[in-house]
């Protein structure tokens, strides 16, 4: 589970909000942070806006970048679309995450672009419990984003850096092999020369 920061969650808050009063924090739980439900929201808004505009770009338009990572059994690293991986990721975790009724909605309103009217006309509810769903879209996906490993979508900055292994390097032998100095070459033993 993701320990959440507070400063995080407090940049993320709706200063007028009633729940945290502007702090990102609804409450404590065994020491743990419980972000309010304004934080969660802004996280999705974050990364909807992020994906956007990896859409608008179009296809094609990034070149596929190699990430070299020491990671994996080879250590030399692979080739992507960033851009096409994070929308493709973006939808997945909205479909693994929400319930098919509201994943109607999330793909009518947010990915379809269409207005309340047709989708309340649609799904045959009023405006109000319209927006009621919306937002708990967004606090259900916002959560999603945050805590999903091992690379989250929130923050979308930190899903388009390279991010290596950390390794500890104060015990040798663990995590990192152990090479030896280099030996210095002995000079080969030249046979001596017999007389004729």
């Amino acid at each position: 589970m993701k320990e959440w920061r507070e400063s995080e969650l407090h940049y993320l808050a709706y200063v007028r909000c009633t729940s945290c009063k502007g702090t990102g924090v609804r409450r404590r739980v065994r020491e743990e942070l419980v972000p309010c439900r304004c934080a969660l929201r802004a996280m999705f808004r974050a990364c909807f806006e992020r994906f956007r505009l990896c859409h608008e770009r179009g296809k094609f338009k990034q070149p596929a970048a190699f990430d070299r990572a020491p990671t994996g059994k080879t250590n030399r690293g692979t080739w992507g679309r960033k851009e096409e991986e994070f929308q493709a990721d973006f939808e997945l975790v909205a479909k693994r995450t929400l319930d098919p009724w509201h994943h109607r909605l999330f793909r009518w309103y947010f990915l379809l672009g269409a207005d309340w009217r047709l989708c309340a006309r649609r799904l045959r509810i009023d405006r109000g419990n319209l927006y009621h769903a919306v937002y708990r879209i967004e606090e259900r996906l916002g959560f999603a984003f945050g805590t999903l490993e091992p690379y989250a979508l929130y923050p979308p900055r930190d899903y388009f850096a390279l991010h290596f292994r950390q390794v500890s390097l104060a015990a040798p032998g663990v995590g990192t092999p152990n090479f030896a100095p280099p030996r210095p070459r002995e000079p080969k033993p030249v046979a001596p020369l017999r007389p004729c």
